[in-house]
């Protein structure tokens, strides 16, 4: 293209954008000089980002090398990034929006929100990290740990909002009881999912159960493993994740298998009424002993009691404690247990009675009577 038809292009251009600008009620506006003012200006806001990046990179140079002269380790370091990187880019924007023409008023209130947003940040950086370690030496659930801190977060967030807010000239007081109503109408259509929500924080506060344990809710048993806001998580002994919703944990009967350290196991024998019952605790009380899952120990160990003498056979009781963390195991060791069992009663030659039913009849001849035959039965094959 020669200079003629670039010159001819450029009129066209220019035709058109005094068009757009007509019908947009931008007469009169000389596009040349928009055009050089923005490109000015968009070179300036690039020199103060090239700025304070440089400015960034020689404040971090000078942080890390301050730091390791002091002994400090990486957790201040990164802490003092963050505070470096918002410092720095709260400053750029201020810059950028005084080099666009923004009112003192507006620059001084994102400074001042800005600065008040990163005290908010450094109050719950010191608070969430005091909490924590204070609750932890008390040795308090995990989750009522979470719980304590995501609290101590939503309020600090809402008070910074609010702060923030405030700066810009915004009525807060309008604000919050906007939200308080707005609060109030989404409260009435997620009914359930508040209950679930204010029973899940009830359960994190009264802790029938923690993480880890071994519990039986609405028919389901297995171990919890994890309390959520508004769900309670359990696997099962099949290795499947159960969730309930907190409102029924909350208003059910649970069982804890855990809550209280070992569990006992009661294995039901039968063994001849001949049998004497010194006998068969001899013999069954070495196996009850040897199995590596149960607890023997001065105060849980192992026991043999009858608990009834029935018709036909003597009723037994095989008692063994096992530890909280193996009542997942606890059917396998009973199944196990009760195989030893019937293995060393049978080699010590205990009888180990049947229940059986014997039926007797009358013979008719003796009263007189007959009885008729029975037809004879035949299979014939072709």
């Amino acid at each position: 293209m020669n200079e003629k038809e670039i010159a001819l292009l450029w009129q066209q251009f220019e035709k058109s954008l005094q068009e757009t600008g007509a019908a947009l009620g931008l007469e009169g506006l000389n596009w040349q000089e928009l055009l050089i003012f923005s490109v000015g200006q968009l070179l300036v806001t690039l020199m103060i980002g090239l700025l304070f990046g440089l400015l960034y990179i020689a404040g971090r140079t000078v942080m890390r090398w301050l730091l390791s002269r002091l002994g400090y380790g990486e957790g201040p370091y990164q802490n003092g990034l963050i505070i470096l990187r918002y410092l720095l880019g709260l400053a750029t924007l201020v810059a950028v929006l005084a080099q666009y023409g923004a009112e003192q008023g507006v620059l001084k209130g994102t400074a001042r929100a800005g600065l008040m947003a990163l005290s908010f940040y450094v109050v719950w950086v010191l608070l969430s990290r005091g909490l924590i370690h204070r609750l932890s030496r008390r040795h308090l659930d995990s989750s009522l740990v979470q719980l304590c801190k995501n609290t101590l977060s939503v309020t600090l967030m809402a008070l910074g909002a609010i702060t923030v807010m405030a700066q810009f000239g915004f009525d807060v007081l309008s604000i919050v009881a906007g939200l308080g109503i707005v609060g109030i109408a989404v409260g009435f259509a997620a009914q359930s999912t508040l209950s679930n929500f204010i029973a899940g924080i009830t359960l994190l506060i009264e802790r029938p159960f923690r993480i880890g344990d071994w519990v039986r809710i609405h028919g389901e048993e297995g171990r919890v493993v994890r309390i959520a806001f508004r769900t309670t998580w359990l696997r099962t002994r099949d290795n499947v994740f159960t969730m309930i919703p907190n409102d029924s944990v909350a208003t059910t009967d649970i069982i804890n298998f855990s809550a209280e350290g070992p569990t006992r196991i009661r294995i039901p024998l039968r063994v001849g009424l001949n049998e004497s019952p010194e006998r068969v605790r001899e013999v069954i009380m070495p196996v009850l002993r040897s199995h590596p899952l149960t607890i023997n120990d001065q105060t849980l160990f192992p026991r043999v009691q009858i608990r009834e003498l029935a018709d036909s056979a003597m009723i037994l009781s095989a008692q063994v404690w096992v530890s909280a963390k193996d009542v997942e195991v606890k059917g396998r060791i009973s199944c196990e247990l009760l195989e030893s069992v019937h293995r060393a009663l049978a080699e010590a030659g205990i009888d180990i009675p049947v229940p059986h039913l014997q039926l007797k009849m009358d013979h008719g001849e003796a009263r007189g009577e007959q009885i008729p035959a029975l037809p004879e039965v035949t299979n014939n094959k072709e």
